[in-house]
């Protein structure tokens, strides 16, 4: 059974920087497309950012294009959202997810993480 623990979210001010991390264990980490996911107050989930197995390729939402960077260590069984530019409106429950595929296609995930909050002031 895979499991997903996130670390790393936070209270930043608007135009700061936090970093997620999500450490995958159960499986073999390199069989995965990884991903991340929020859900705003009042809001549905929204897929952010994702990534393929050899870490090569990867999708992001417009929204957060040129300010957020997935990235993953496959020696490490972790992945990575850096989040730089920070806005207000980036302020959700963040999930790490995992999908049992080589491409970065990570929707509908089979495994996800139990969350961790970002909240940024302005």
């Amino acid at each position: 059974q895979v499991q997903l623990r996130e670390s790393g979210g936070g209270l930043v001010q608007a135009g700061g920087s936090l970093r997620l991390s999500c450490a995958f264990s159960g499986r073999s980490f390199s069989s995965y497309a990884m991903g991340w996911f929020r859900r705003a107050p009042g809001k549905e989930r929204e897929f952010v950012a994702s990534i393929n197995w050899s870490g090569d390729t990867s999708y992001y939402t417009d929204s957060v294009k040129g300010r957020f960077t997935i990235s993953r260590d496959n020696a490490e069984n972790t992945v990575y959202l850096q989040m730089n530019g920070l806005k207000p409106e980036d302020t959700a429950v963040y999930y790490c997810a995992a999908r049992a595929q080589g491409t970065a296609v990570v929707d509908p995930p089979d495994y996800w993480g139990q969350g961790t909050q970002v909240t940024v002031s302005s």
